[in-house]
Formats: C-alpha cells, sequence, structure tokens
C-alpha cells in the first residue's frame, strides 16, 4: 500500500443507465475533495430517455486541472461490458481497465494495459439482493488496485449518503468491501 498519495489520479467511468456510474463517480470526487487540493467530476450523457451511455471523469491532482475532459485516462472502469471495444482506446499505456465480467468475451488489442475483470453484478445480487451495489463493486476493486483513495474516505463518504439507513449502509459498505477483497493481491 502506497505510504504516500499520488499527486494526480484519473478515471473514467463508464456504463448504461447512469445512476450507478454517476454516483460512484460522485463519491470518488467527494471523498479526493479531503486529500488532494484540485478535484472534478464531469459527468456526460449520451442522448436517450433511459439505458443510454453515461460517463463520468473524475481527476484529482495536487496540481492544477486544466481541463475536466480526458481523451485517455489512467484507469477505465467499465460496468456494462458491451462498452469495452468503445473504451480500450481511451486507456493510456501502461493503465488499466476495470470491467463487469458478465457478458465479457472480447480480447484486449492492447497488451501494455491491465485488465481486471469482476462478476459485480452477480456479487452486487449476492450482497444486496439487487444489482444496484454493482457499481460499488467495481469502486471498491477501483480503490484496492490503485491505492489512490483511502478506503476510509469512501466509508465516511458512504456514510454520510445512507444517513438513518442503516441496512441500506451495510449493504452498500459490504459491495464495496467486497469489491476491494477480489483484488487483493493482484
Amino acid at each position: 500500500m502506497r505510504q504516500e498519495l499520488p499527486t494526480r489520479d484519473e478515471v473514467i467511468m463508464t456504463g448504461l443507465g447512469g445512476g450507478g456510474i454517476l454516483t460512484a463517480g460522485l463519491l470518488l470526487a467527494s471523498a479526493a475533495v479531503t486529500k488532494y487540493k484540485n478535484v472534478t467530476w464531469f459527468p456526460s450523457y449520451a442522448i436517450s430517455k433511459r439505458g443510454g451511455l453515461v460517463e463520468c471523469t473524475i481527476i484529482y491532482s495536487n496540481e492544477e486541472i486544466t481541463s475536466p475532459l480526458l481523451s485517455q485516462a489512467e484507469v477505465i472502469i467499465i460496468a456494462e461490458s458491451s462498452q469495452f471495444k468503445d473504451f480500450e482506446s481511451r486507456v493510456r499505456p501502461g493503465g488499466m481497465m476495470i470491467i463487469e465480467s458478465a457478458g465479457f468475451q472480447a480480447k484486449s488489442k492492447k497488451e501494455d494495459i491491465q485488465l481486471i475483470k469482476l462478476p459485480a453484478i452477480e456479487t452486487s445480487i449476492h450482497i444486496t439482493g439487487t444489482s444496484q451495489s454493482a457499481n460499488l463493486v467495481l469502486l471498491g476493486a477501483f480503490v484496492e488496485a490503485t491505492h489512490s483513495i483511502p478506503a476510509e474516505l469512501i466509508h465516511s463518504e458512504l456514510e454520510k449518503s445512507f444517513v438513518g439507513k442503516e441496512e441500506a449502509l451495510k449493504k452498500s459498505l459490504s459491495a464495496f468491501e467486497e469489491g476491494r477483497n477480489m483484488v487483493t493481491g493482484l
């Protein structure tokens, strides 16, 4: 585990439908505000009533962030495996992709990236009874794989989000922690 936080990290999260990915991105950005001088959270929606492409870019840095837009990022988190081909080119050389494994059959054309496939939906259903916490499983995997944000900061943000909703908080924390456990030692 890193003793010192990096001076800059960036991640693009993408999925379909939107709410879960945007929530995970906002949790990450809110946690980053406590440790970094500059943080951006930039959501983007495709033209669609429901179920369309959504992505958000999160950058946290101790240096000035000149733009919240990125053509490539160090880490890409993909909650819908069908988006892999569209986002593979957006991960920087030496970067990482964390992807929902359900339905994932593609082969990466890039040999210089780390690909982490997780059954986030299945894990969420097992822990919470629904797929709605799959975003937290993926976020947990990101936090553990990169060590760019202390997990305790995400815990704190979840506690703020679920004040008075103890059962929902317990399930959300469990989903997040299971995501972390799934990548421990990689």
